[in-house]
């Protein structure tokens, strides 16, 4: 397949060559040579301000991929074949397919003036696709299969790509454990504090596991794997190793041969990746220090991530990841609500808007984490099930990536807890046939 335009620009060179893969599984051969274009004799997509040829499928190209500046954009949204869309078009297609997106994946929005939640990040309120109501669908995706129909309309022996579902669990080790192998004043810390608020049956519980009589209750690393095994699943797993513990970095430290071991264990395994701290988000020189020690530990090379607390900032935490050798990224979803965050369910390549280059650092975008569920929706094991459920449906709906985020705690034995590592099985036993 061969694609028009006058200038190719590296905005367009971008969402041309990952639009490329998505639907042939190459990038597309971009041309601004008008005679070359014309004269080709398979499927052609002019993106220009007029037609060509007869034989093309046009598609007037919006400006967005050819500025050089990062200014808020005129988006008004309507619907097509029942999803919404924006940057109406003119021509073979009803919208500029390249350029809305383009607009989500970049993350263009999140690079323009912003209100933060509480723990600095973009606010997901501020988002198109939160305020426009798909923020729960991969409406690139969506959009991809229309697209791929009406091309094969107009070119019926075109033949795109057959993509697979693919269901990719992942999990954060933000707390090994709850009670074993923390330093001693911090299990006398938490002892006290049970007596003093007349948490008598938690002191019980601290004595047992402290006495081994009991599993830790966030000792779920067993149980994990008894459920990926039958189903053959090849699960992430992101480790936080940070300098000293914090407010939010709450993990033993790994200086700590019981963590070492954990790490280790997953690491002969599967495929593992640091979980930056929320230190490293203050200190950023933290981050290869963080997946240096990972390498140090599991004596592998580390070039996978997720940020803790999903913490963020464009274009300055990316850059920092590949400063520090990552090549795989896993962060791309919000810590407030679960949803599509670029609005896909495709790993892509990360553009800096403000550098306006494409990189190497390949993001997986995650749609669902129950922790988000669980402190932020408010939600029942029951009700994480439906919604589970959908994430599901609409991810398999168009062959997408089904990237899930749940943490050790939640799959142990600890009553805060209760219900959800039953609802996790019910659920992996539904989707993996």
């Amino acid at each position: 397949m061969i694609f028009f335009s006058n200038t190719t620009t590296p905005r367009l060179k971008y969402i041309a060559d990952f639009i490329g893969h998505e639907i042939v599984g190459k990038a597309f051969d971009l041309t601004n040579n008008t005679e070359e274009f014309i004269n080709y004799g398979g499927a052609k997509i002019n993106y220009s301000n007029s037609p060509l040829a007869l034989d093309e499928f046009w598609i007037k190209a919006a400006p967005l991929l050819f500025e050089k500046n990062i200014h808020p954009q005129q988006i008004d949204c309507f619907e097509v074949n029942g999803y919404k869309a924006f940057f109406k078009a003119e021509g073979d297609f009803s919208f500029d397919i390249f350029a809305a997106s383009f607009y989500l994946l970049s993350r263009y929005e999140e690079y323009l003036p912003h209100e933060k939640d509480i723990y600095g990040r973009y606010a997901h309120e501020n988002s198109l696709a939160f305020r426009e109501g798909f923020l729960n669908l991969p409406i690139i995706n969506s959009w991809l299969r229309d697209f791929i129909e009406s091309l094969q309309e107009k070119f019926p022996n075109f033949k795109p790509r057959t993509p697979n579902f693919e269901f990719l669990p992942t999990y954060d080790i933000d707390e090994a454990y709850s009670y074993k192998h923390k330093e001693w004043w911090r299990s006398a810390g938490a002892a006290i504090k049970d007596l003093l608020k007349g948490k008598f049956e938690r002191f019980r519980l601290l004595r047992q596991v402290l006495n081994n009589k009991i599993p830790d209750p966030f000792d779920s690393y067993s149980w994990v794997d008894d459920l990926h095994r039958p189903h053959q699943l090849k699960p992430r797993y992101f480790f936080l190793v940070p300098k000293s513990t914090g407010k939010y970095d709450r993990n033993i430290l790994p200086s700590e041969i019981a963590v070492q071991t954990i790490i280790k264990q997953h690491a002969e395994k599967y495929a593992i990746g640091v979980h930056p701290s929320w230190q490293s988000g203050d200190e950023p020189k933290l981050v290869k220090e963080e997946k240096e020690r990972m390498e140090y530990i599991t004596t592998q090379k580390i070039t996978s991530s997720r940020q803790h607390y999903i913490r963020f900032t464009l274009p300055q935490t990316f850059r920092q990841l590949i400063d520090a050798g990552i090549k795989e990224d896993f962060s791309m979803g919000y810590g407030s609500i679960n949803g599509f965050r670029a609005s896909v369910a495709s790993p892509f390549y990360w553009y800096d808007l403000e550098k306006e280059e494409s990189t190497n650092l390949l993001l997986y975008p995650f749609c669902y984490m129950e922790a988000n569920s669980f402190y932020e929706q408010k939600f029942t094991p029951a009700q994480a099930l439906e919604e589970m459920r959908h994430y599901y449906k609409v991810t398999k709906a168009v062959d997408g990536a089904l990237i899930t985020i749940w943490h050790n705690t939640f799959l142990g034995t600890d009553e805060k807890f209760k219900g959800w590592r039953d609802m996790y099985r019910q659920f992996v036993k539904e989707i993996v046939k």
